[in-house]
């Protein structure tokens, strides 16, 4: 791994790790004031239900002065009553006195329902105190916690800080500028390549770029997030060999006089592993190779005259694969000159199901490194 991928790692996650405390202190004063407005809440409901208790308390001395008033107008009218001459008069002041004994009994019955209240507010104010004094005790908590955490948090910064400058110091600017602007915008600047694909946008990479990544020859960016790339072979998934079942459906064979024909070889000259792809076109053929692993197109289309396998007998050897494979001639003249990882794929699957069919006696016709490309 390239001593920049290493420190940009290192980096990435020295700046996670600030990021987290940073956001972990920012955090403490809000769930500090969250507690606050929850205590401020409690001493409202309480100032409420002890604002409603003196209500009540002055509503029955209301009642009680009112009680009194009547029960000396009942006297006057009495008095009164004594000294009366007609029977009118004598039923004036009864009336008066029967309507005063009547608002005293209303009274009365307000006065029990106060005292009735007051016992319920009682207990209200009670419960509302107390929950007062367990808000008030929870605040100072988690003051004092978020003191401490604080007090920490701060110290590990400035311990993240200094390991973060230090690291700076040992990338290269032009590196560091470009990790910078990507972790800015997507949060992180390096993400793994793990089966074809960035982690961090979770997007397929061209097979160039991939082979180039793994190489670990130089820093490789993402097309699609710009993240910086690198490998861990540690992470890589592993391919187990699959026993087929006796009953198993064969492969099937590629026909022999199909238009298009393509071919594996694992020795073509300086190129090494190949594919090779024929089409018959009319009195002519052409032919195209691709890297084996990257799929980039090597050289060239190349056209003769006759039948592909008069045309172009010498690329026809003993180790040359016939595969299956088949594609449009609009559809590969859209591929430009490098195959997609789609169709690189079905190419290599069929690699791997021809030398499984052939067992043994194909895997010894076939040089070795060709086998360990088959079966990569």
């Amino acid at each position: 791994m390239l001593p920049d991928i290493e420190k940009l790692l290192e980096l990435q996650a020295a700046d996670k790790e600030i990021r987290r405390l940073q956001e972990e202190v920012a955090a403490l004063p809000k769930r500090v004031a969250a507690i606050e407005r929850q205590l401020a809440a409690t001493k409202a409901h309480l100032e409420k239900v002890r604002t409603a208790a003196k209500g009540d308390e002055v509503n029955r001395k209301k009642f009680e002065v009112n009680i009194k008033d009547l029960q000396a107008k009942i006297s006057k009218y009495r008095d009164q009553s004594l000294e009366v001459k007609t029977n009118d008069q004598y039923k004036a002041l009864l009336q008066e006195i029967q309507f005063a004994e009547q608002e005293i009994r209303l009274n009365e019955d307000r006065i029990l329902e106060t005292m009735v209240n007051a016992e319920s507010r009682e207990k209200e104010v009670k419960a509302a105190e107390a929950e007062l004094k367990a808000k008030t005790a929870e605040i100072e908590r988690e003051k004092e916690e978020a003191r401490r955490v604080t007090a920490e948090d701060q110290a590990k910064l400035a311990e993240w800080n200094a390991k973060r400058d230090t690291l700076r110091q040992a990338i290269s600017e032009d590196v560091l500028r470009h990790y910078d602007r990507v972790i800015k915008l997507r949060g992180t600047g390096i993400a793994e390549v793990r089966d074809h694909k960035c982690m961090g946008c979770q997007v397929m990479l061209r097979p160039q770029t991939h082979n180039e990544v793994r190489s670990g020859d130089q820093i490789v960016y993402c097309d699609s997030c710009q993240r910086a790339l690198y490998f861990n072979p540690a992470n890589e998934p592993k391919l187990e060999a699959v026993a087929e079942p006796a009953h198993s459906k064969r492969r099937p064979r590629p026909k022999p006089d199909a238009a298009q024909a393509w071919f594996y070889r694992p020795d073509y000259g300086e190129a090494g592993e190949v594919l090779l792809v024929f089409t018959n076109d009319g009195a002519g053929a052409s032919r195209c190779i691709y890297d084996m692993h990257s799929g980039r197109q090597l050289g060239d289309v190349l056209n003769r005259e006759g039948h592909y396998r008069q045309a172009f007998p010498e690329d026809l050897t003993d180790t040359a694969v016939r595969l299956n494979g088949h594609w449009e001639e609009k559809e590969m003249i859209e591929w430009g000159l490098e195959m997609p990882s789609s169709a690189l794929d079905v190419l290599h699957n069929d690699l791997r199901a021809a030398q499984r069919e052939y067992g043994k006696t194909q895997k010894e016709r076939l040089p070795a490194h060709a086998q360990q490309s088959a079966a990569s």
